[in-house]
């Protein structure tokens, strides 16, 4: 069933997922923060407060209440739309 958990079974958040993807695959982004200051680089790591934004020889720790949007350079896929259409038709 859709949305609910079975036991033993760990759910993930989509933010979890999306930072894991980019990150994973060394993926360049554009981090916008509510100030309006834009940072570019690719996430080496994130926990659930902080994202480390690697660019050139340089590091930062970036605290995620700053952040506004992340951008990441090129089309992100995170689930396989067959496994979503398939879902649907089983819930009709």
């Amino acid at each position: 069933m859709r949305g609910r958990k079975m036991s033993g079974e760990k759910s993930q958040n989509v933010q979890d997922v999306f930072l894991n993807h980019v990150r994973k695959n060394k993926m360049p982004v554009t981090v916008f923060l509510v100030n309006g200051v834009k940072l570019q680089g690719v996430i080496s790591w994130f926990d659930n407060f902080c994202v480390l934004l690697r660019r050139d020889a340089h590091v930062q720790l970036v605290y995620k209440h700053a952040i506004s949007t992340v951008m990441p350079a090129q089309p992100v896929q995170l689930f396989d739309p067959n496994q979503d259409a398939a879902a649907a038709a089983d819930g009709e």
